[in-house]
């Protein structure tokens, strides 16, 4: 018999292959290089996490307790993948649109963007999920039960509680460190997705290994096992119609509704075709993971002790003929079964409540809003991670309460019901543009309750959390509120009686609130987004016109987003709106755009509040609701091109109006330029002439005023000189006459020699300089002279002009994308926003002209030298401080 220590090595190297299959997926997907991550086979392959332990160790059981009744456990998601394909591509569509992280987001954002939905939603999902995860912790201690209880070495598990216990605790730190390493904007996690298929293959491989055994080893061939089937007491098992349809509808409807696989259909998935291939593919998985279930089963029944527990066959089978290698293979199959489902259900409901519980709570504590400084991602990161813990613990909890004795098969299909409440507002939100976010609330709530009275509460047992005397007379004595024979229906089977009466009460409490409620103008809008989804590709405008500012919602996206995301997003819209170098307007479409970016970290609901706080709550009206609307096609024509052509007509006279402001400054910039230039000029001339007359009179000038009198000729030759090779220097580099240098360097050592430089003693304010020396260990193949004048130019700018107490300047260094990028950042008020467009031009002197000593042509230059090295140089706002960024092609900064 295998020793304990041995499984657990076993259990712990699969988790390290595992935890490394994922590292390698997230590294290729950082680096662009996504191939085959994206690919059709491991997005079915993911669609796997349906089968869990339930599946791979219940079903087998389900057959050998009911016959063929576990066959609507796979017959359901093949009749959607199949017949209802195209629903399911609609999902995923309005997931790219909406930018949906999970199903409470989706209906959130479908009914008005309500969190009190999404609230309501997520409680649903994470009491309806608790028995499956309890479902896992009892299979995978069970399977660790067969084999102590079958060693002969000694080992034991002396309480299956604590076993349960250690198990959520290491699938707890498992699923934190496989799926909140760091906040995506998508939700996407391409390392777990890809581990989670590399779980289904070793889960198929072990099922049908067990299968093979089991009818060739063991029951002696096809024929023979068919014979055992026809002697066997499941052949005679009667088929009960009613169960067949339950169980089949509810299998169905988890598809769409259980939070894992709303998580890997629809928000993993990077291409709705994918659908195309799933359609066969993921039911031809499903018949492979069912082939071997009935024989496994009859084989069991024939072999195994009388009174065995049917839901281990699998793996008390292989142990019973002394086939140790079988039996940990097979155990492997039913801990990844277990595994993945707890790891992408912890995922998606760790989201749900951290985007729809925690984020709404903690916005509601700032009394900044959401424009408080800080990161937000540590807080929803964090919040996550106890999510996770506490998903687990409740599973455990339950485990503990139900005492883990019931059949895998019936905790399974307790949680499928209670998931299912979700399904009327979510296939009515997708097909019914009536359907009302109070319809949506009522049908939820009620069906929510009347799953808890029916089903959920009383599997605890009679006296666990209902009373023996209440399940049989009803609370109070009124019998017709029996749990298990509502208003005096008695349906034998409880599955199907809480079934009938949640689903139904459900539909049509929202069915009705809907039709007598009129939805709001958001309501309307988003209806009409989801429903004609295929006709409306992008999200509808869900903000008038804002007074809201663009570095305020700038200051907030980089919280959530990230800076480098953040800038780019902004960056991106700006020059849309043709106004590149500057922050963009705050239009309605630039302000959906945002939220819709920002969802997909934190949630619609949240994003819409977050982008809300700032904006003023500003919220659509009917006459803008009715621009989207499509009641009829030359409406929606006439409107949009008269939109486009006013949207049109206003960027061009934006654009004229910014261009004449930028002549005009320009203008006032190049005639201070001239009498600067004449004056500097001038000064430096005017003191040669004259100290130079008066040493043409040898005989009233001592030997110290000939010394003192020549110094000050040769400084102001000097000052005129350095004024002249300004001047040369940057129409040489206008004209494109400059020959570069390039030669190997390093950033670092360029740094160093850019600071060395600006920081001579007694001159200017002391700047206290901030650097990060490891990341600046950056080689590059550039004109390094060049560079370094850049460099020396900005900092001594910033000793010149940051106007904080205490000036600090902050070097910054990071790859983007393919470049590498410099940024300074100082601590003072930064650069007036009307002024930013016209720092990098020749005449440009922000501050008094006698103040800094320069013409105001440090930056032109700098902008010249960065466009001949192929990067670039651009101001920053946003930053607190006046902030620049130095880019770099990559392939500028590669040794050659």
């Amino acid at each position: 018999m295998i020793a304990f220590n041995l499984l657990v090595g076993v259990c712990l190297a699969y988790v390290a292959l595992l935890f490394i299959v994922a590292f390698v997926a997230e590294r290729r997907a950082i680096r662009g290089r996504l191939g085959w991550l994206r690919s059709p086979l491991v997005y079915t392959l993911s669609l796997s996490v349906y089968c869990t332990a339930w599946t791979f160790y219940g079903a087998v059981g389900y057959a050998a307790r009911s016959g063929l009744e576990f066959l609507p456990i796979y017959l359901g998601p093949t009749l959607v993948l199949v017949g209802w394909w195209w629903a399911l591509r609609k999902l995923v569509r309005i997931g790219k649109t909406q930018r949906i992280t999970s199903i409470a987001d989706l209906i959130s954002s479908r009914y008005g963007k309500s969190n009190a939905l999404g609230v309501l939603v997520t409680l649903l999902a994470v009491v309806g999920t608790t028995p499956y995860i309890a479902l896992q912790l009892q299979s995978v201690t069970l399977s660790f039960s067969v084999f102590a209880s079958g060693s002969n070495s000694g080992w034991t598990l002396p309480d299956l509680n604590a076993t349960a216990l250690w198990v959520a605790a290491g699938l707890t730190i498992f699923t934190v460190l496989f799926g909140t390493r760091n906040l995506d904007a998508n939700e996407r996690h391409h390392g777990v997705v890809t581990a989670i298929a590399v779980e289904a293959v070793v889960k198929l491989i072990a099922l049908l290994a067990v299968g093979v055994f089991v009818v060739w080893g063991v029951g002696g061939g096809p024929s023979a096992v068919a014979e055992t089937m026809r002697n066997s007491a499941i052949a005679d098992t009667p088929i009960n119609g009613g169960r067949w349809i339950g169980v089949t509808f509810l299998a169905g409807a988890a598809i769409f509704t259980l939070p894992r696989m709303f998580q890997v259909m629809v928000v993993e998935n990077a291409d709705e075709r994918h659908l195309a291939t799933a359609s066969w593919a993921f039911p031809l998985y499903l018949f492979l993971m069912s082939l071997f279930v009935v024989p496994i089963a009859v084989v069991g029944l024939a072999t195994q002790p009388v009174g065995a527990n049917p839901d281990l066959f699998v793996l008390t089978i292989p142990l019973s003929m002394g086939q140790e290698a079988m039996a940990t293979l097979a155990f492997l199959g039913g801990f990844s079964s277990a595994t993945s489902m707890v790891i992408v259900a912890a995922i998606a409901l760790s989201t749900m409540v951290s985007n729809h519980i925690v984020m709404p709570l903690w916005l509601s504590f700032q009394h900044e809003g959401a424009t408080v400084s800080g990161d937000v991602r540590k807080v929803v990161l964090g919040a996550r991670r106890i999510s996770i813990a506490g998903v687990l613990v409740l599973g455990y909890l339950y485990f503990r309460l139900t005492g883990g004795s019931a059949a895998l098969a019936s905790i399974g299909l307790i949680s499928f019901t209670g998931v299912a409440q979700a399904l009327p507002a979510l296939i009515g939100g997708i097909f019914w543009r009536g359907a009302t976010r109070k319809g949506a609330i009522g049908g939820l709530i009620i069906g929510f309750v009347v799953w808890m009275y029916t089903l959920f509460l009383p599997s605890f047992g009679p006296d666990g959390v209902m009373s023996a005397a209440l399940l049989s007379e009803g609370p109070w004595g009124i019998g017709w509120l029996r749990p298990q024979a509502l208003f005096t229906v008695r349906i034998d089977d409880p599955l199907l009686h809480a079934l009938f009466w949640s689903m139904s009460l459900n539909t049509i409490v929202f069915l009705f609130v809907s039709t007598m409620t009129f939805p709001s103008p958001l309501e309307r809008l988003q209806g009409a987004q989801f429903v004609n989804v295929f006709e409306h590709t992008n999200a509808g405008h869900g903000w008038q016109e804002g007074s809201a500012e663009a570095e305020d919602l700038l200051i907030m996206s980089q919280r959530i987003l990230g800076s480098d995301e953040a800038q780019t997003l902004f960056q991106n819209a700006a020059e849309t709106q043709g106004k590149g170098g500057f922050l963009p307007d705050t239009t309605p479409a630039f302000l959906a755009r945002l939220e819709r970016e920002l969802a997909g970290s934190v949630g619609a609901a949240t994003a819409h509040a977050m982008v809300g706080q700032i904006v003023g709550r500003a919220s659509i009206s009917v006459e803008d609701l009715m621009k989207v609307a499509d009641e009829t096609a030359q409406m929606m024509e006439y409107s949009n091109q008269l939109e486009a052509k006013s949207a049109e007509l206003q960027r061009t006279a934006r654009q004229l109006r910014e261009a004449n402001e930028k002549l005009t400054e320009l203008s006032v910039q190049k005639d201070a330029f001239l009498s600067q230039i004449s004056h500097e000029l001038r000064t430096p001339m005017t003191s040669i002439r004259a100290f130079s007359e008066i040493l043409m009179d040898e005989g009233s000038v001592s030997k110290d005023e000939r010394q003192r009198y020549s110094r000050i000729i040769h400084e102001e030759g000097i000052r005129l000189t350095r004024l002249l090779d300004d001047l040369l220097d940057l129409s040489v580099l206008e004209n494109g006459q400059v020959s570069l240098n390039e030669q190997p360097g390093s950033l670092r050592d360029l740094l160093d020699r850019a600071v060395a430089a600006t920081s001579v003693p007694g001159e200017g304010r002391a700047l206290r300089i901030r650097r990060n020396e490891l990341a600046e260990a950056v080689p590059l193949f550039t004109d390094t002279d060049r560079l370094s004048q850049v460099f020396i130019n900005i900092i001594a700018n910033a000793q010149k002009y940051c106007d904080a107490k205490d000036p600090v300047l902050r070097v910054e260094v990071r790859n983007i994308g393919k470049r590498v990028a410099v940024d300074f950042i100082d601590n003072g008020q930064g650069i007036p926003k009307k002024s930013q467009a016209i720092i990098f031009e020749k005449f440009a002197r922000l501050s008094d002209r006698n103040a800094a000593g320069g013409a105001g042509l440090g930056l032109a230059i700098c902008r010249e030298i960065m466009t001949k090295l192929g990067g670039a140089i651009a101001y920053l706002p946003g930053q607190g401080g006046a902030a620049f960024r130095v880019t770099l092609p990559l392939n500028k900064s590669a040794t050659r």
